[in-house]
């Protein structure tokens, strides 16, 4: 989260979007940066095979899309995962702001945080099983609190949701039960037999 948002003193201007309305489409032009006040803004990429991946999941203080601020067009769609409120600037007023040296140092923080959470994405999305992929990915991630929401994280670690809720219901159907509530808690004999489950389990591809 940039501690200098929503966007200093730069003149900005408020939009509604609705859920499932796009905030911006692939290839638009970009004109305008946005920060989310309240909601959740997605930033999709959709596989050849039809499977959306999400790429940024922006809450409450995060920048949508940041390196889009160097680059004619998006490479991604942005959409409203729920009602949200974001706050825009003219992409070319934040560039011209960057020369401010303090608002250039907050900018290079909240990048570097971006990368590191792109990093441990990207590990991820190099495991071979969905049922390893959603083992690391609530080692460090919350349980959804409704239904829906796992079709949200079956988007971001680069699963079909049919997948994610097959391996969802081999944990709750086993006889001793893979904790999908509390993983944090598994002691180290524990963890040692879910991974040699994990690697059992379907293809993430």
């Amino acid at each position: 989260m940039f501690g200098l948002f929503p966007f200093a003193d730069l003149p900005a201007r408020e939009r509604e979007i609705k859920r499932g309305q796009h905030l911006f489409w692939r290839g638009d032009r970009v004109r305008y940066m946005h920060s989310v006040k309240w909601g959740e803004i997605q930033l999709v990429r959709h596989q050849a095979n039809g499977a959306a991946l999400v790429l940024q999941r922006a809450g409450r203080g995060a920048v949508v899309a940041e390196p889009s601020l160097f680059s004619p067009a998006y490479h991604c769609d942005a959409i409203a995962s729920e009602p949200t409120l974001v706050v825009s600037v003219k992409a070319a007023d934040l560039r011209a702001k960057l020369a401010d040296v303090a608002f250039a140092q907050a900018w290079a923080a909240h990048l570097a945080g971006e990368m590191q959470a792109a990093r441990l994405r990207a590990e991820i999305l190099s495991l071979k099983t969905v049922a390893e992929r959603l083992s690391a990915w609530l080692e460090f991630n919350t349980l959804p609190d409704r239904h829906g929401q796992w079709k949200v994280v079956a988007a971001q670690i680069g699963v079909s949701h049919e997948a994610l809720y097959r391996e969802l219901a081999r944990r709750r159907e086993m006889p001793a039960g893979l904790d999908i509530r509390q993983p944090e808690q598994r002691d180290s004999r524990e963890r040692d037999r879910h991974r040699r489950l994990d690697s059992q389990g379907d293809p993430a591809v």
